[in-house]
């Protein structure tokens, strides 16, 4: 919920009560540059105890709530006809109106199984953006995935209120170009992870139905923030301002022919499912789910998940639940203004999003500033954020390097984990960390796996800046902090 103050401030406020509390610790600077420089300079390689506030993701880390856990208890752990499946197929159909339901492990695997029934080798497959995993899966299949955005998306400092949206003219030229029988689907992801989760209007989807409609080609859509989504339809789209989340979201599956999430984000449980009205899908998916994933009835996931997902599915539509993230984004990206930081605007649904390539204008892509920033981020606060730039991306098929269109350092804010105290602090230390930002260098690779090469690839800091800029940072703050 977002209130204004007496001072005129708006400021989010949380609608839990926290009852269960973990313990985190800062670590002293002398621990941290060890960390880092042990995990390659990589932040997916920092251990839990070394780690002040987790912000790498938002996926499997948000908190459930007490329904949810309670679910849980009651699951149905029988291998086939689980009961559990029952309650999450009812929920999926009364919230987003789909008959057939196939459970997966997470998201990875909704697309896994997605390549490898429609996509074939020379296809292509249009979408607003790209995810890691996704492209990886498409592109393994053969295909080539073609990013059809508004110009508007690239821009950062855009005021644009859905830059998610997919160019509708860029579409049909794409159509007209390659041929009905080369695209499989297109594709929508809502959030546009990779912009900085920015949203795509209702409008828009409608403009790309009725473009696939005409060529009868699929549309897919990844919803693995779907209620964020909804909520920023509800708050920039005309037309949508009185309507519940769940009837937005009830109007945008009207639109779509295959649906798929990962169920860490939304309904906050690790798990994801796919679903469909269309029969034909279901039934080309179905032999395959328990070759890669498991028995129809749990899909790779513990039942008890599967109880938590069906009470999460219909929690996501509470209003509260859904603005909970984006409203401490919000507050979040307006602080760092405010102290001459550069993030992505308008704020998105995942994670503020810094901009390192106005926070660190000397480093150029080729020693991957996004990924700098992301360790000077870590070295100067304990902060796990995540590297969104060009170690994201792999290289080319002859090994050359392939320069995201954006460097991002992704903060992710968890649904219901952090309070606005938390936040403060992170601004603070970044903000520090801008005025001395002369001291990061970038950095280069030293192991590098072939694909997704951001998960498990180790760097090393160019001119051991790292270590200077622990220096600087003792001398001001004490070697305890």
């Amino acid at each position: 919920m977002l209130i204004k103050l007496s001072n005129g401030r708006e400021l989010p406020m949380e609608v839990h009560k926290v009852r269960i509390v973990q313990k985190t610790r800062l670590v002293p600077i002398e621990e941290r540059l060890k960390a880092i420089q042990e995990g390659g300079y990589n932040t997916f390689a920092l251990r839990t105890k070394d780690i002040f506030l987790d912000m790498l993701t938002d996926s499997g880390t948000n908190a459930m709530s007490d329904n949810q856990l309670a679910a849980m208890m009651v699951s149905d752990d029988a291998y086939a006809g689980s009961e559990s499946f029952y309650k999450l197929a009812q929920a999926i159909e009364d919230v987003l109106g789909f008959k057939y339901v196939l459970p997966v492990h997470q998201g990875r695997g909704a697309e896994h199984l997605i390549a490898k029934v429609f996509v074939k080798p020379g296809d292509v497959i249009p979408m607003n953006y790209h995810f890691t995993t996704t492209k990886a899966h498409f592109e393994l299949a053969g295909a080539q995935v073609l990013e059809i955005y508004a110009d508007e998306a690239l821009n950062t400092q855009s005021k644009h209120p859905f830059k998610g949206n997919i160019d509708i003219e860029k579409l049909k030229e794409t159509i007209k170009k390659y041929g009905v029988d080369k695209i499989p689907f297109v594709r929508m992801e809502a959030t546009t992870n990779l912009l900085g989760g920015q949203p795509f209007s209702i409008e828009n989807l409608k403009q790309v139905k009725q473009i696939a409609l005409e060529h009868k080609i699929p549309l897919v859509y990844d919803g693995s923030l779907i209620s964020e989504n909804a909520y920023f339809v509800k708050l920039r789209e005309k037309g949508y301002e009185n309507k519940t989340i769940e009837e937005i979201i009830k109007e945008m599956m009207s639109f779509v022919d295959l649906f798929y999430l990962s169920g860490r984000k939304c309904s906050c449980v690790r798990g994801g499912f796919i679903a469909t009205n269309n029969k034909e899908f279901y039934e080309k998916i179905k032999p395959w789910l328990p070759v890669y994933e498991g028995f129809l009835t749990y899909g790779g996931m513990s039942t008890k998940e599967i109880e938590a997902m069906a009470v999460g599915i219909r929690e996501m539509t509470d209003l509260n639940v859904a603005g909970s993230a984006a409203e401490f984004v919000k507050y979040f990206a307006e602080r760092f203004i405010e102290n001459g930081v550069s993030v992505v605007t308008p704020p998105g649904g995942l994670a503020c999003h810094v901009d390192a390539t106005i926070f660190l204008p000397h480093v150029p892509q080729s020693q991957y500033p996004a990924g700098a920033l992301a360790a000077a981020i870590y070295i100067v606060s304990g902060v796990r954020s995540m590297e969104r730039g060009t170690i994201s991306m792999d290289r080319d098929p002859d090994g050359n390097e392939v320069f995201s269109d954006l460097e991002l350092a992704r903060l992710a804010i968890p649904r219901r984990v952090y309070t606005v105290s938390q936040i403060e602090y992170v601004v603070d230390r970044i903000s520090w960390l801008f005025k001395h930002r002369d001291l990061i260098k970038g950095l280069r690779f030293i192991e590098e796996p072939p694909v997704l090469r951001f998960f498990f690839g180790k760097l090393e800091p160019i001119d051991d800046w790292g270590r200077k800029l622990g220096e600087v940072f003792k001398k001001e703050f004490g070697a305890n902090f």
